[in-house]
């Protein structure tokens, strides 16, 4: 054991900090694109996932992070309603999903970050080199500034959160000022706004939950956060309120931009912001959109690395994973181990999803991967705030954040987040309308999430034993 490791941290996140942290995490141009590409029954979409599964889990986690302030964040709330193993399966997942997030946010930002150019940065969107060498270059500026201490690295997470939410606001002004002045190019409907049944499009129905996922990330990073059990609720509900107003009003404004066929699920929006601004002779405003999105989405990059780092940083002290995992750098006081593995294998899969894969496809394959592995501490998540509703701390404890409506709320907010991820993850694994290889994508899906697993099983079985011989 390492008695303390996590004493070392530095307390230095306060409310607006947390904040951006929240939105540099959680909100991303790209779930617009797709939500686009997908029609205007994304709209519909995007209200249902945030009634039925956004808001309850704002509440939920709102209720665990405030009973539970420690670094670790759903690792510990695992632990504390199931024990250490189920603990580890959803720390384990939750840690490894990012093998495959981070490569597939990396491209999307690579691909937005083309329009720097102006309209014919176009051409580079789709470019596989320039694709993986921005890639690289964004992930190790994150990894790097994480890697020398939250009270630098939080300065990325908050510009992050500014540059993602700004060209949102500009994407919008632009698309009312076109559709104002020469009409909208989609013709919204109330018919056309619902849900639509397709199995070439089911599949995206689980990028729009999500695409609301990450309010409980920085709850990972309580320890290193100013009287966590005050500020931690009252960022999750300002960030939850801004986001979800930005994905359905950015969604209704990409497609009175462009027409959803031709939007493309990872550039979408800049591609219509670009159009927008050359329709209205101001075409620097999709320049300075790609610019400021490059910097969030760096920013969304930097926030994921120092979040997730902390969880097998806490599984390490626990000795569930090598004992390195758990050590504190000297001078940065970050769990700096955690951090360069994490963007070492990052990196590994970015460049092996290159291998013999269109730029869209393996996109695709990782987005789904990262879904199907992210998804499984949510079902533990959502069953914890049941399992715990009896513990005689939920009442006794007074800086608790408790879901409303006694037994019966925490229940229908448990239980209606738990049913949506368990859909999140049945449609992940339908392949989309553009897979040339339906057997063979599924199969690669399958067959990458279950080794992943394996391999945290086979790290658990280890540290188990080495801790029972000690």
């Amino acid at each position: 054991m390492i008695p303390d490791s996590r004493s070392q941290l530095r307390k230095t996140m306060g409310f607006w900090d947390v904040l951006l942290f929240n939105i540099a995490t959680v909100l991303g141009p790209r779930w617009i694109a797709a939500a686009g590409h997908n029609g205007a029954s994304s709209i519909s979409l995007w209200a249902i996932a945030a009634i039925f599964f956004f808001i309850p889990g704002a509440l939920v986690i709102n209720e665990l992070s405030s009973r539970f302030p420690e670094e670790g964040g759903l690792y510990i709330w695992a632990k504390e309603a199931f024990g250490d193993f189920h603990g580890f399966i959803a720390g384990w997942t939750y840690w490894i999903y990012t093998f495959f997030y981070f490569p597939g946010l990396l491209l999307a930002s690579a691909s937005m970050a083309a329009y720097i150019l102006g309209p014919s940065g176009g051409a580079f969107a789709a470019d596989r080199a320039f694709q993986l060498w921005v890639s690289m270059g964004l992930l190790a500026v994150a990894v790097g500034m994480n890697l020398i201490g939250l009270h630098i690295g939080k300065w990325l997470q908050n510009a992050g959160g500014v540059g993602t939410y700004a060209p949102l606001l500009i994407l919008i002004a632009v698309a009312a000022v076109v559709a104002l002045h020469h009409g909208s190019v989609t013709h919204f409907t109330v018919h056309a706004m619902l849900p639509a049944w397709n199995w070439d499009t089911v599949n995206f129905w689980s990028q729009i939950a999500f695409a609301f996922t990450g309010l409980e990330l920085v709850s990972a990073m309580s320890e290193e956060v100013r009287d966590p059990r005050r500020t931690l609720p009252r960022a999750v509900f300002g960030a939850g309120a801004m986001i979800a107003f930005i994905y359905i009003a950015g969604t209704f404004a990409v497609l009175a931009l462009q027409p959803a066929a031709s939007i493309n699920p990872q550039s979408g929006v800049f591609s219509a912001i670009t159009a927008g601004s050359v329709a209205l002779k101001i075409g620097f405003l999709g320049i300075l959109a790609a610019v400021l999105v490059t910097v969030g989405n760096a920013g969304g990059v930097g926030s994921t690395v120092a979040g997730i780092a902390r969880v097998p940083f806490v599984v390490g002290v626990d000795r569930y994973l090598p004992a390195a995992f758990g050590k504190i750098h000297p001078k940065w006081k970050t769990p700096w181990v955690a951090i360069l593995v994490q963007g070492v294998i990052s990196a590994a899969i970015l460049l092996a999803s290159q291998i013999s894969q269109t730029v869209m496809a393996a996109y695709q394959f990782l987005v789904d991967a990262a879904v199907i592995l992210y998804f499984i501490p949510f079902l533990y998540m959502f069953a914890a705030v049941i399992k715990l509703y009896g513990r005689r701390d939920r009442v006794e404890n007074r800086h608790a954040i408790l879901v409303p409506g006694g037994r019966a709320g925490v229940w229908i907010c448990g239980g209606l987040g738990f049913v949506v991820v368990l859909i999140g993850i049945a449609v992940s694994l339908v392949p989309p309308g553009e897979s040339t290889n339906k057997f063979g994508f599924e199969a690669q899906l399958l067959v990458g999430t279950l080794l992943s697993i394996l391999l945290g099983l086979i790290l658990y079985w280890r540290g188990a034993r080495t801790k029972t011989t000690r």
